[in-house]
């Protein structure tokens, strides 16, 4: 008696949209940095904050004994109101010699008289410069946050002395919300994508550019970012370009220097995927995969230019739309066996094949296990052509 076609479990496939993404290893750099100076010299006379607090723009950071400063603007107002006393009488007296220079006053008379007003005006306007410089020096006493940020530890106490001299800053400043993400591919990679994806060429297309990271420890940041289309530049000693993303961080999770898994979408592409346990990997990185024709036979297929998407392989030749894909069975295709009874199944989310019609998450009954399988890794939604 001669025994059936082995059921083998197939899935339907469909063309998609899939993401092409690539993964490139990163490190946080803060959106915003400022070395704390003194612009005026003197005592330190207050420490505004605790090392390593939050600020916001323009709160006090540090105060520099003022009572020099505001002595000197004392001595510029008193300067100024005395320039602007001496105005009237000379004026009075240039528009006297104006009326009299042709009734017994010379015309030396009449120049000097009005050199002498004129002079007045410019020291007016010169003691109100004065003015203004000791206005700005007292407001330097006062040492404000220029951006809100997180600071770091003060390198000077109250009574040192702080000089605008100095090669120390008082504090550093850092703005973290929101911060870069700068990450590093090589040039020849970024001109491949640029080849590849239109969407990955223009200035403009490029800060719709999506970003996600991956933590140290292994975990998702919540928040996605975009690239930052005016960080672009290329390394000349390695070779690398730095591409460089923006981030909310409004719970400061980033921090400069922590080094991060960078993933961007540079484009979507259509085609199909075949999971990676339905496919084997041949020599010269190609990929094949086994398929239901439509009399029930066993055929093979190989792909050439692949892309890995999470667990699967992104084609784009040699499927239509409901071809049949074998997920499961294939110890049964031994023995030059070519006709198959085909089943359909699903793949769950844990990867597990199973019947079609379950909701349950139970095993195919065809079950062997994957094919051949020796896939790339899932880790990434894309890789270089096979």
């Amino acid at each position: 008696m001669q025994m059936p076609p082995p059921q083998v479990g197939v899935i339907t496939l469909e063309k998609q949209s899939v993401p092409i993404t690539t993964t490139l290893p990163a490190r946080a750099v803060a959106y915003r940095s400022a070395e704390i100076r003194p612009q005026v010299s003197g005592i330190i006379t207050e420490k505004a904050f605790k090392d390593g607090a939050f600020v916001q723009q323009g709160d006090l950071l540090y105060q520099i004994e003022q009572d020099t400063y505001e002595a000197n603007l004392a001595l510029a107002q008193a300067s100024l109101d005395k320039a602007n006393a001496t105005v009237p009488g000379l004026e009075a007296n240039y528009e006297r010699y104006k009326r009299i220079v042709n009734q017994g006053a010379t015309e030396i008379q009449l120049t000097d008289a009005r050199t002498a007003y004129e002079q007045a005006l410019a020291d007016v306007e010169s003691a109100k410069a004065s003015v203004k410089t000791a206005e700005i020096n007292l407001g330097h006493t006062d040492i404000t946050a220029p951006f809100k940020g997180v600071l770091g530890v003060s390198n000077i106490s109250i009574g040192n002395l702080a000089s605008p001299s100095s090669t120390t800053p008082l504090v550093s400043l850092n703005q973290l919300d929101p911060i870069y993400v700068d990450m590093y591919e090589s040039a020849a990679q970024v001109l491949s994508a640029s080849g590849k994806y239109p969407d990955f060429k223009s200035e403009q297309d490029l800060s719709s550019v999506k970003v996600v990271v991956k933590l140290d420890d292994g975990s998702d940041y919540s928040v996605a970012g975009h690239l930052d289309v005016s960080e672009r530049t290329v390394n000349e000693s390695t070779g690398t370009v730095n591409l460089r993303a923006v981030f909310d961080n409004p719970d400061n999770v980033l921090l400069p220097g922590m080094f991060v898994r960078a993933t961007l979408t540079v484009a979507e592409e259509e085609g199909y995927l075949i999971p990676q346990l339905a496919a084997q990997i041949e020599a010269g990185g190609k990929v094949s995969a086994m398929f239901v024709t439509n009399d029930n036979k066993v055929e093979t297929r190989v792909f050439q230019n692949v892309r890995v998407s999470n667990d699967s392989w992104l084609v784009t030749d040699k499927v239509s739309d409901g071809d049949r894909l074998i997920v499961d069975g294939f110890q049964r295709l031994v023995g030059g066996i070519t006709d198959v009874t085909p089943v359909p199944v699903k793949i769950n989310e844990d990867g597990v094949v199973v019947d079609a019609n379950s909701d349950s998450g139970s095993s195919s009954g065809s079950s062997s296990g994957s094919g051949s399988g020796g896939g790339a890794s899932g880790s990434s939604s894309s890789g270089g052509n096979g």
